[in-house]
């Protein structure tokens, strides 16, 4: 399979959830089967709080690889792991042929909730010195910084130590406003950060969402969400087709900004998703074709 990292840019890339627990994995594979029609180039599957879906994880992650060809990255958090189940995790996932993972320290409730390592960079370097670049590790980036730093500056300060540590692409928080992610990756790039970043958008699809997003990340939220949020009240449905329309907008003005990538947060509605690739697509590809022919 082609390498993620060998592929033209702006890369397109999706993530979704797994069940919980034991519950059933067909209504995700449902959702791959629908996402993997907008042919992206990695599907990203996350973990669940303090690892709860971790086992469907590394399922759902081999499927999306062996079943249906696409580039599969495993989410890896710290919180509530120890060293010998995050290797057990990871040979699990090189026997099945997935070679991608996202390294993150996970939410944390409580300083003792935290297993062994205690941030994203020990669970990096534990990666590397277990088993070198048979991974191709990527790790989060926040353009509004990590809740608990101090600064932009100290949060920077904090990715770069990741980068040197052997990471190969940078997922970002979601976002709102273009501006201030493209302001934070200048301040990136003058920091030496050389690894491609991938700008993370999430479409808007209720007033709960929006709430809860602020709460756990901290994204701002522009005055125009504010307003068609407020203005649309418990009309979900207007509410869904504001966000759809501003994601579709946000999408296409990164891509006039030479954004190194989109990775949409799916929510796992794939329908979201299709309205949303309809009114990016031309774009995209004009995009793509157009850094071909410079090559």
């Amino acid at each position: 399979m082609e390498n993620f990292f060998e592929k033209i840019a702006p890369s397109y890339t999706f993530e979704i959830f797994p069940p919980k627990g034991n519950a059933s994995t067909a209504g995700t594979y449902a959702v791959i089967d629908s996402l993997v029609s907008f042919n992206p180039d990695l599907i990203s599957v996350t973990y669940g709080a303090g690892g709860s879906s971790r086992d469907n994880t590394v399922e759902i992650t081999s499927g999306i690889q062996n079943k249906y060809n696409v580039c599969g990255v495993a989410h890896l958090t710290c919180v509530g792991t120890t060293r010998a189940e995050l290797k057990a995790i990871l040979d699990r996932l090189k026997a099945n042929n997935v070679r991608n993972v996202l390294a993150l320290r996970g939410d944390l409730k409580d300083e003792s909730d935290l297993g062994e390592f205690h941030h994203a960079s020990e669970l990096i370097s534990f990666i590397k010195e277990e088993y070198g670049n048979e991974f191709d590790i990527f790790a989060a980036c926040y353009p509004e910084k990590h809740p608990e730093s101090k600064s932009v500056e100290e949060d920077l300060i904090h990715l770069k130590e990741k980068c040197d540590l052997g990471v190969k692409g940078l997922i970002s928080q979601l976002f709102f406003d273009n501006d201030i992610f493209c302001e934070w990756r200048e301040k990136a790039r003058a920091m030496g950060i050389k690894q491609p970043i991938i700008a993370g958008v999430m479409p808007i699809t209720s007033a709960v969402q929006i709430s809860k997003v602020v709460e756990l990340c901290g994204a701002s939220v522009p005055d125009r969400v504010r307003r068609f949020v407020n203005a649309y009240g418990h009309n979900q449905g207007a509410i869904k087709e504001a966000g759809i329309a501003y994601a579709t907008e946000q999408i296409i003005d990164l891509l006039t900004r030479d954004v190194e990538g989109i990775h949409l947060y799916t929510m796992n509605q794939a329908d979201t998703v299709r309205r949303i690739d309809a009114g990016i697509r031309s774009v995209l590809y004009t995009k793509r074709y157009a850094l071909r022919s410079d090559r």
